[in-house]
């Protein structure tokens, strides 16, 4: 009986910290607006500020919540039958086994250095490579490596 080697290990690949940091920036700026409106309903209605206090309580709670979540939520997952990709606008096809995947190719439009999976139906999943905590070139290797072992073939 013949045995399969192993495939690749399972890669997640998470938000690069710039991009964590603008997220959860951007959520703290929403929350100072929504303290803000609170405030103001607090002091117009003559609320409690025990109402402010607690509002202050829950934001904040939600954006420690929201900011580990992506900080830990993988943009990309390599898996041994395909891959995922979340949290990325344009991405086109955001997930396909390995064996809907035509070819691999990189590009850079406009500068940007990306990824283009061309699946055999026509459609395409394109990952700009900056987005991910990880270094282009290793990113590359491990993803032709699971490419190679979703199409049945063995490394050289």
């Amino acid at each position: 009986m013949e045995q399969h080697a192993p495939g690749p290990p399972v890669s997640d690949y998470r938000l690069a910290p710039a991009l964590a940091a603008r997220f959860v920036g951007a959520l703290l700026v929403v929350l100072a607006v929504l303290l803000l409106v609170l405030t103001l309903l607090v002091a117009a209605l003559d609320l409690s500020v025990a109402v402010l206090g607690a509002g202050v309580l829950v934001g904040v709670a939600a954006v420690l919540g929201a900011a580990i979540l992506v900080l830990r939520l993988p943009v990309v997952r390599l898996a041994q039958d395909g891959y995922r990709v979340r949290l990325v606008r344009g991405v086109g096809v955001d997930r396909a086994p390995w064996t809907a995947v035509r070819e691999a190719v990189t590009a850079s439009p406009s500068g940007t250095p990306v990824v283009v999976l061309k699946l055999r139906d026509g459609g395409t999943t394109t990952v700009p490579v900056q987005v991910l905590a990880a270094d282009r070139e290793e990113f590359v290797r491990d993803l032709q490596a699971h490419l190679q072992h979703g199409h049945g073939l063995r490394p050289l």
